[in-house]
């Protein structure tokens, strides 16, 4: 269930990767490797917080295609 906080939506890691249609183990690799760029916002344990670009980004390289017509 998305969080409103101050007005804005916010997703947490599982919610985002299942919307993006990935694993939250991959992504956590994504972030490792630098594949994608970690989130800006955390809560106070930590969590991370995606806003509406952030999944809209994630959604975007998941189902990004390569030049040689592979997919990530």
């Amino acid at each position: 269930m998305p969080l409103n906080l101050n007005g804005k939506t916010y997703y947490r890691t599982a919610e985002a990767c299942n919307i993006a249609g990935m694993s939250k183990n991959t992504f956590l690799r994504w972030v490792k490797a630098g594949t994608f760029p970690d989130v800006q916002y955390r809560d106070r344990r930590g969590w991370r917080l995606f806003t509406e670009d952030d999944l809209n980004r994630l959604k975007t390289e998941v189902h990004r295609i390569d030049k040689d017509g592979s997919q990530r």
